[in-house]
């Protein structure tokens, strides 16, 4: 059941001139991260970049879960890769693009109108992609089960 506004989210991180920062929340894993391989970073480590981009991947699926109760939809699987584009804007380094593409696998009476509307609307709902200035677009696929990919 979800409380009334505001809600509130507290994280913390601590770091020292070189080596990991160690991103914490309450009740949560403690993540390791570094800046990524772009920024003279280490390959294989989460940055804060790659947190971003997973939390709007992560935020889609999410939105899409309430939406398509919400529709009825049957659905067995959503896959979604978030790649977002960090620029120089006016002397400042922003992300100026979001480019989602999901594939979503439902059963064979769905609707296809029906889905590809329920994944727009999530799109359009995702509130930590609603949070963010960049422009976004959505590629998304309806797959049905048992069929290739």
């Amino acid at each position: 059941m979800m409380t009334p506004y505001p809600h509130h989210y507290e994280t913390s991180a601590q770091g020292t001139p070189t080596g990991n920062v160690e991103a914490r929340a309450s009740g949560l894993p403690t993540l390791q991260t570094t800046p990524p391989p772009e920024f003279g970073g280490p390959e294989g480590h989460w940055s804060p970049e790659t947190l971003l981009c997973a939390a709007v991947a992560d935020c889609f699926i999410l939105t899409f879960r309430a939406v398509s109760r919400a529709a009825r939809i049957e659905w067995s699987q959503l896959e979604c890769h978030v790649r977002a584009t960090l620029e120089r804007v006016d002397g400042v380094s922003q992300f100026t693009r979001f480019d989602t593409r999901a594939v979503l696998t439902v059963g064979p009476g769905v609707d296809e109108a029906q889905a590809r509307a329920a994944l727009d609307k999530a799109e359009h709902g995702c509130l930590v992609a609603n949070s963010m200035k960049g422009a976004r677009t959505l590629e998304a696929r309806i797959a049905r089960e048992g069929q290739a990919g």
